[in-house]
């Protein structure tokens, strides 16, 4: 094996590390809202995303920067959009100044039920990462997370 083939391997090793931690985490934090909230992962994510908009210039995101933010495809945000409008959670309307945009703002029921889950939301992850850090894989993943709790957050697009 050459030194690029244990690098490879090292790389491979670490990327799975991490994807089991985020599917461990993932799924944690999905029980935890669906019981308490009858919420899932993405659609916290969402409400989430949509409730740090702003009024002011760029403070409205479009569909596909709300893509971005929750790792879904433009086609699957659209759809969740839909289901959550239709649980009264979300509002669309068009943009006063580009009459082909369409906004979407949490509604005050989304804003009560992110409220609400929000401490659910914390307490599963911390519970998650608490649980991650006790197998020696993870653990270092676990310490590079909680490291970018004092690193400011990026903003979005």
């Amino acid at each position: 094996m050459t030194a690029t083939d244990s690098a490879l391997t090292g790389l491979a090793q670490g990327w799975c590390a991490l994807s089991l931690l985020h599917g461990r985490i993932e799924s944690h934090i999905e029980r935890a809202l669906q019981a308490g909230h009858g919420l899932s992962v993405r659609e916290y994510s969402l409400l989430d995303v949509l409730s740090r908009q702003h009024s002011g210039p760029g403070g409205h995101l479009r569909m596909h920067q709300v893509a971005d933010s929750v790792v879904l495809s433009q086609s699957a945000t659209t759809r969740l959009v839909s289901r959550l409008e239709d649980r009264g959670l979300l509002n669309r309307y068009i943009c006063d100044t580009d009459r082909r945009g369409i906004y979407t703002d949490v509604s005050e029921a989304g804003l009560a039920l992110l409220a609400a889950a929000r401490p659910t939301n914390d307490a599963a992850l911390r519970e998650a990462l608490a649980e991650a850090a006790r197998n020696p894989e993870l653990a270092p993943l676990v310490t590079a997370v909680e490291n970018t709790r004092t690193s400011p957050v990026p903003q979005l697009p």
